[in-house]
């Protein structure tokens, strides 16, 4: 996680009432709630002298007017320390910053209300220097204190890690994302990437591909589907047929974008016997000017599936005649399966819809082609219906496509 350098300005009411009370009421012991303000008016004027130079970041004479400062009270001392704080914050110098919160929690003035925050600023603090130890200590005293928000699970995990704890730091971040929605709040992407490198080491690709598609609902573009796909898929060594559905899945989405892509697809949709459509995409691939007539190897396999793509077609009437007769629901899968492939959806929704009414088939992967062919036919509502219904290792799959018909849903809107 990026933290933001803290900084620290003495602006809070506390500080705010001594610098602008008169003479007479600043050697006094004005009423405020929390500790009492003593500051004579020759600390208090050096004050003033030390924060105009800081606001005019001239850290020279500022330095030189913190260091003149001589502190004979509590509050004081307080303030002086805030204000090497401040320089510190300046200079980006985090030894410094972590130094001069040390001696401002030796004074009894830091307020009630500013103290579980410093504590957190301690602890980052603590953890940029290296010293973890103090880090999680003063995590455990803010914590004592009522901060507990996300940003504390979050350095946390970036401790874990540095400590060579990646079980550790892998659960901090899932209780800050799990807290984030429960917060209603987005989660940073930031945040999702952290938790996708943790997911890939873990073999975790159920939370992989659910990681994958959070993202992919918060930054959506061509390059983002590629690379959300093809991790994913790579990663999780897939199966064959849930392989070539993401693929079916990048080129829906126009994230084809370089001559592995279409010949992987070519290639997948080959050796699963759908040669027209391996025929269509390297064709395309061919038209994007991603594939060239002399690449040998998707040369090979157009020579190839040309004559069978034709005899797969001519023989699309007969297989579905054979289906509708038949009482296993498996021979109208393989002709869902074949129109799915050839494009032509709606025949492929009608044979889905059979096969699954006949049974004998795996249902996740029926409802999960029969809601892409819903989507791809223009029907997003079934399809969101078909794609919901699907579990098991069919269920990242389904999970990609309905992003993409959440994201046709919302463009159409």
């Amino acid at each position: 996680m990026r933290f933001r350098p803290f900084t620290f300005r003495l602006s809070h009411a506390l500080i705010a009432t001594a610098l602008i009370a008169g003479p007479a009421t600043a050697k006094k012991k004005v009423p405020v709630a929390g500790p009492p303000i003593v500051m004579s008016d020759t600390f208090r004027a050096s004050v003033q002298a030390a924060q105009a130079a800081l606001r005019a970041r001239d850290a020279a004479t500022a330095q030189a007017r913190i260091s003149a400062l001589m502190p004979v009270s509590d509050f004081e001392a307080y303030v002086a320390a805030g204000l090497r704080f401040e320089l510190a914050s300046q200079k980006l110098d985090p030894q410094a910053q972590r130094v001069a919160l040390t001696d401002m929690f030796k004074t009894g003035s830091v307020p009630k209300t500013d103290a579980p925050k410093l504590r957190f600023a301690a602890a980052y603090l603590s953890y940029k220097v290296g010293n973890y130890d103090d880090a999680l200590a003063q995590l455990d005293y803010a914590k004592t204190l009522g901060y507990d928000g996300v940003d504390a699970l979050m350095l946390r995990s970036d401790i874990a890690l540095r400590r060579n704890k990646p079980k550790d730091a892998r659960a901090f971040v899932q209780q800050a994302i799990a807290a984030q929605k429960a917060a209603g709040k987005d989660v940073p992407v930031a945040w999702l990437d952290k938790a996708i490198s943790m997911a890939y080491p873990a073999k975790d690709w159920a939370e992989l591909g659910q990681l994958y598609r959070e993202r992919l609902n918060r930054v959506e573009n061509r390059e983002e589907w590629r690379t959300a796909l093809v991790n994913y898929q790579t990663a999780a060594e897939l199966e064959p047929q849930l392989q070539l559905d993401l693929y079916r899945l990048q080129a829906a989405n126009g994230a084809m974008a370089s001559e592995r892509d279409y010949q992987a697809y070519a290639q997948a949709a080959e050796k699963a016997g759908y040669y027209a459509e391996a025929k269509t995409i390297i064709e395309s691939g061919r038209a994007a000017g991603k594939l060239t007539a002399t690449d040998a190897a998707t040369g090979q396999i157009l020579k190839s599936v040309t004559p069978k793509a034709t005899k797969e077609i001519a023989a699309l009437p007969v297989l579905a005649k054979k289906a509708a007769a038949s009482a296993s629901g498996k021979d109208a899968l393989a002709v869902a399966d074949d129109y799915f492939s050839l494009a032509q959806y709606p025949q492929a929704v009608e044979q889905y819809r059979a096969a699954i009414a006949k049974g004998g088939v795996d249902a996740d992967r029926a409802n999960a082609r029969l809601g892409v062919a819903l989507a791809r036919s223009g029907d997003l509502a079934a399809a969101r219906t078909a794609l919901a219904q699907v579990t098991g290792k069919w269920a990242a799959v389904a999970g990609f496509w309905s992003v993409w018909v959440e994201h046709k849903d919302q463009k159409a809107a």
